[in-house]
C-alpha cells in the first residue's frame, strides 16, 4: 500500500516546502500539487519541493487540459522529471467546473479532450515529433528539443467513461471519491477497462482521492471539511448524488452560492449527509477505520487531500506516526 499527500499552495512555497519535507520524513510515497490560477503555480511549487526532497514522488494533482494546453503541460512536467532526477508524475483531468466558469472556460467534451491531451502529452516526452488532428486540439506538428525519460500519467476521474478511459490511456487512476461505496464502483470500472485493454491490474496504480481531515477535536475535523466538501459538491454529477440520497436542491444552493462569490453561504450548506459521502474526518482512530474500508475496495495507493488539518506539519507527523504505520510494513 502507497500513501500520496495533496498539497494546495495557497500558502506561501517556502511553508509547502517544509510541509513537503515532513512528508517524505514520514515516508509517504506521492506528493500531488493542485493546480488552480488562484493560488501559487503549480510547478513553481514543484521545482522547490523537488530542490527540498530526495526519494518522494512530485506532481500536479490535477492539472486540466482547458487553461493549460497540453504541449506546455509536458514540457513542465519533463522539467519537474529532470530537475528531480526522474522523481515526477503527471496527473490531469477535467479541471473543477467552478474554477474554470471564473475564466469563461466549459469544460467541452472532456472525455474526448483528455484522450487526446494524453496522447500529445506522451509523444512530447517520448521525444516525438507529435501530429494529433484532433477535434479538441489540432497539433500539427510539435516536438520537445529534449527528452525527460518516462513519466508515469494519472486520470482523474469519477464517471464510468472517464475511469474506463483512464484504464486504457494511463498508468494510474486518481479517483476522487472518499467514500467505500463510490471506490468500489470506480475500482469495477477501472478493473473492466483494464481487461477490454488487455493491460494487467498489477501494473495499475488505483488511488483513492481523498477529502481528508484529521483532528484529536472531531468539530474541528469537520469545521475545516466544509468548505473543501462545498466544491467536491458543486461538481459532483446527479447520479453519485442519487447513489448517496442527497437531494440536487442542496447541492444546487451551494453551486449558486459558490457562482455568486459567496461562499460562507456556500460552506454552511454542506451538512452531515454532504460531509459523510465526500470525506474522511475524524479523530486517528476514527479515520483509520475509514481509511481500512476503502483500501478493502481494491485501492493500491492512498491520498491524503485537503484539508488535511489546522497545522500541517503537525498533521502530517500524527499521520505518519499513528495512522500510516497501520497499512505499511
Amino acid at each position: 500500500m502507497k500513501f500520496g499527500v495533496e498539497f494546495v499552495p495557497n500558502n506561501p512555497i517556502e511553508e509547502v516546502m517544509k510541509w513537503a519535507s515532513v512528508a517524505e520524513q514520514k515516508k509517504f510515497d506521492y506528493i500531488w500539487v493542485t493546480d488552480h490560477f488562484n493560488n501559487r503555480n503549480t510547478y513553481v511549487t514543484l521545482t522547490s519541493i523537488a530542490m527540498k526532497t530526495s526519494s518522494v514522488r512530485i506532481g500536479p494533482g490535477v492539472t486540466n487540459p482547458y487553461l493549460i494546453n497540453p504541449a506546455w503541460t509536458a514540457s513542465a512536467v519533463a522539467s519537474i522529471n529532470e530537475v528531480s532526477k526522474g522523481r515526477a508524475v503527471l496527473g490531469i483531468g477535467a479541471g473543477d467546473r467552478t474554477t474554470l466558469s471564473y475564466l469563461g472556460l466549459e469544460q467541452k467534451s472532456p472525455v474526448l479532450a483528455l484522450a487526446e491531451c494524453v496522447d500529445i502529452i506522451r509523444g512530447l516526452l517520448k521525444g516525438e515529433d507529435v501530429k494529433v488532428p484532433g477535434q479538441i486540439f489540432n497539433v500539427t506538428g510539435a516536438r520537445l528539443n529534449y527528452q525527460s525519460g518516462f513519466v508515469p500519467i494519472y486520470l482523474g476521474a469519477q464517471g464510468p467513461k472517464m475511469l474506463r478511459l483512464a484504464a486504457k490511456i494511463s498508468d494510474g487512476v486518481l479517483i476522487n471519491s472518499s467514500h467505500p461505496a463510490d471506490i468500489s464502483l470506480a475500482v469495477k470500472e477501472v478493473r473492466n477497462g483494464l481487461e477490454d485493454a488487455g493491460k494487467s491490474s498489477s501494473q495499475f496504480d488505483v488511488a483513492a482521492y481523498t477529502s481528508f481531515s484529521v483532528s484529536a477535536d472531531p468539530v474541528e475535523a469537520v469545521k475545516l471539511a466544509r468548505p473543501v466538501v462545498a466544491f467536491i459538491a458543486a461538481a459532483t454529477p446527479d447520479v453519485v448524488l442519487e447513489r448517496h440520497g442527497i437531494p440536487p436542491e442542496r447541492v444546487q444552493v451551494i453551486k449558486e452560492a459558490l457562482a455568486r462569490g459567496q461562499f460562507k453561504d456556500a460552506f454552511k450548506a454542506v451538512n452531515d449527509e454532504l460531509l459523510e459521502a465526500f470525506s474522511i474526518t475524524g479523530t486517528p482512530s476514527q479515520c483509520t477505520e475509514k481509511i481500512a474500508a476503502i483500501l478493502k475496495e481494491g485501492v493500491s495507493q492512498f491520498v491524503i487531500g485537503s484539508p488535511i488539518g489546522a497545522d500541517k506539519v503537525k498533521t502530517l507527523e500524527s499521520i505518519g506516526s499513528e495512522i500510516m504505520p497501520q497499512f505499511v510494513q
